[in-house]
């Protein structure tokens, strides 16, 4: 029998805030990023979310401040804390829990679009979550993960990690576009793909 990751309060690899960045050349690739999220999740239509692996909460009060009805939670218990102060400065109760994803169920989980974005990459058992996350998408799932070799070469080229060859503290997983499209298509129907520079993001349908 497996065992549930335990909920830890600093998981490796949550080094950067990269939401809020002041840097001009990483502010430029973020707003590429959030472009593409907000193409994305205005295609499916859905107005609750839930998203796994929430971190701070930046994504999901995105769509919050856009009407939707969002959800979340995190292995993290210091972001869960700092999503939930998001919640408070907005006067909503609290929306977002410390979960392990392989704990989560339908029952109170499930969502009309499911969020998963820079989370894989940090996932040990990449299938088992992928089944997961398929199980709660009502019918959306939006998935992003680092886009490789890119990733690690764009971390080499501003020095950062050169003893691990431009890999992030964190990452176990590594994919390129193709890789990660191929491996989704197996499962789920791929219905978009986005490229913003350094990331792949994908929405798939589960029904």
């Amino acid at each position: 029998m497996t065992e549930t990751p335990p909920i830890y309060d600093n998981v490796p690899g949550n080094y950067y805030d990269k939401y809020n960045t002041r840097n001009p050349i990483a502010r430029y690739l973020m707003n590429g990023f959030l472009d593409s999220f907000d193409e994305l999740t205005v295609k499916t239509g859905a107005r609750k979310v839930y998203e796994v692996g929430c971190g701070e909460g930046n994504l999901s009060m995105r769509l919050h401040d856009r009407g939707w009805d969002v959800r979340g939670s995190d292995l993290e218990i210091s972001s869960v804390a700092e999503s939930n102060q998001q919640c408070a400065k907005r006067g909503i109760a609290p929306r977002f829990e410390a979960r392990s994803l392989f704990d989560l169920t339908r029952k109170e989980a499930s969502a009309e679009l499911v969020i998963c974005c820079e989370v894989l990459e940090h996932v040990p058992q990449t299938q088992r979550a992928l089944a997961v996350l398929k199980s709660l998408a009502n019918p959306y799932l939006l998935l992003s993960v680092p886009r490789e070799p890119i990733w690690r070469i764009l971390n080499l080229a501003r020095g950062k990690y050169i003893t691990d060859l431009g890999n992030t503290p964190g990452h176990i997983q590594h994919w390129s576009s193709a890789n990660f499209i191929d491996m989704l298509g197996k499962t789920m129907k791929v219905v978009e793909v986005r490229t913003p520079l350094p990331w792949t993001m994908v929405l798939c349908r589960c029904d």
